[in-house]
């Protein structure tokens, strides 16, 4: 018999509001196998167990009321532990952060409250989300469910890895580049990379202040569009956000997709594909014109030159931004006898390789008389790449690509080797720099049994159009 916590979001938020079953029972089947389980994959860094209980109780009460706030009521969600809490600490898996509670909520965090969500918890990422295995956090490692020697992906593999365990129904994480749709495709759940600006990011730790997006993460697309529907739209708080209508995100996910056109990149499939990945989007490829869709072959010309210029735009404003964190302002503060050595001793104790490495490279190409030689030209090809969608958009309706170009990694693997960590994110960066949305949902697995994703990319805003063709094409796949 299925446990509650196999279930998915849409099937435990019916049972709920028909009053089959309560939230309390729902969370306690979620907290019964965090407990069981995530000592050996470390998907949380704290859990809100206690409070958890709270809030199910509290839905419960408005469930016999007939006063539920919404879809998402009494469901039990998790939080990468970059969004704020004033209820619990918030750490960004860094020592300089280790004991930080926020006195506010992130908006997305107070919207997720509003529409009546259970906080069972905050996730494991990477350090200040720098990384693409969860390997670079403070508090370890989160390993893959579906293979404990393999990584969960980055940076939002811890919660990745908690809906791959059936630790909650929902999570919200956090995308710079590929950090949602990258752990999704490793551990065979579904991410959504929102449009820039399309969800608030006000209390939510910044990485790189103009690609940084919020989005939902989930068992499936439709789980998807119901967290999407709770947290998207207008925050004053966050001037990225635009002034327009939230459309109703279920409006079209079960129209058929016949005659629409998607395109595929043929450069995306060049050298350093893994056969695995290759052979999974062969038959994704199949499914998509099964269901009719219109396959189009379509040129991305500049996107080769995304990552590099994604190491250098990404790492400038890093550097910018984690400047705040000096052990007086923010972080764990030395005691050293002068200013100078604070600042020194703090950020060497409480950051981790990576993100030094990040601020050195940003402080680098931010430097008088290297800025227009590295950053303003990065920025040059950021605006090509965007014209390269611009351009394809003409032709098409969505663009359907690998994910990542290899299955899950062994855990310690290319810790030694940050370029080649980077080029995991060779078909992502694209799509980041240009603002737009795309989705990663579970395609296949490779022969050692690990999940492999594919996803949709679509123009800015469009998510309704993502999650669609995505939606249509998980049911097929399904069936």
């Amino acid at each position: 018999m299925q446990k509650l916590c196999e279930k998915t979001l849409a099937e435990l938020s019916k049972l709920f509001h028909d009053g089959e079953i309560s939230s309390r029972e729902i969370t306690e089947s979620f907290i019964s196998e965090i407990e069981a389980h995530d000592e050996k994959i470390n998907a949380f860094v704290t859990t809100t167990f206690d409070l958890a209980r709270e809030m199910a109780n509290a839905a419960d009460a408005r469930q016999k009321s007939k006063k539920l706030l919404s879809p998402i009521d009494g469901m039990p969600i998790a939080l990468k532990d970059v969004v704020c809490t004033s209820e619990v600490r918030t750490t960004a898996c860094s020592n300089i952060l280790k004991n930080f509670q926020s006195p506010y909520d992130a908006t997305v965090w107070k919207k997720l409250k509003n529409a009546g969500a259970v906080l069972i918890g905050k996730t494991n990422t990477d350090e200040f989300t720098m990384g693409a295995s969860t390997q670079t956090s403070a508090f370890g490692v989160t390993r893959n469910p579906h293979d404990l020697k393999k990584v969960a992906g980055g940076s939002s593999g811890g919660n990745a890895a908690a809906i791959a365990a059936n630790f909650c129904a929902g999570a919200i994480g956090t995308e710079t580049n590929g950090s949602i749709r990258h752990p999704s495709h490793f551990c065979g759940i579904t991410g959504l990379k929102v449009s820039y600006g399309r969800v608030s990011r006000w209390g939510v730790m910044p990485m790189a202040s103009s690609l940084d997006v919020v989005g939902p993460m989930a068992k499936t697309v439709e789980d998807c569009a119901l967290i999407l529907q709770a947290i998207a739209g207008r925050d004053s708080k966050d001037s990225t956000t635009p002034d327009a209508d939230v459309p109703n995100y279920f409006q079209n996910l079960d129209r058929s997709i016949s005659g629409i056109k998607i395109g595929i990149p043929r450069e995306f499939f060049s050298n350093g594909l893994d056969p695995e990945v290759a052979r999974v989007i062969a038959a994704a490829e199949e499914q998509l014109k099964s269901l009719g869709a219109k396959i189009v072959d379509i040129e991305l010309p500049h996107a080769q030159h995304a990552v590099a210029a994604y190491y250098i735009i990404a790492p400038g404003e890093i550097s910018a931004n984690m400047a705040r964190y000096d052990g007086l302002r923010f972080g764990e503060g030395a005691r050293e006898n002068s200013l100078e050595k604070m600042y020194e001793k703090s950020r060497h104790d409480g950051f981790g390789d990576e993100v030094k490495r990040r601020i050195l490279i940003g402080t680098y190409v931010l430097s008088a008389g290297y800025s227009e030689k590295f950053y303003r030209q990065a920025q040059k090809v950021r605006t090509l790449i965007a014209q390269d969608f611009e351009n394809a958009w003409e032709k098409v309706d969505a663009i359907f690509s690998p994910v990542s170009p290899t299955p899950a990694f062994d855990v310690g693997e290319n810790l030694d080797d940050p370029v080649k960590m980077y080029l995991e994110d060779m078909f992502l960066a694209p799509s980041c720099l240009a603002g737009i949305c795309g989705v990663s949902v579970p395609s296949g697995k490779s022969k050692t049994g690990v999940p492999i994703g594919t996803q949709i990319i679509c123009p800015a805003m469009c998510e309704d159009r993502a999650l669609q063709i995505a939606h249509q094409f998980q049911q097929a796949a399904k069936s």
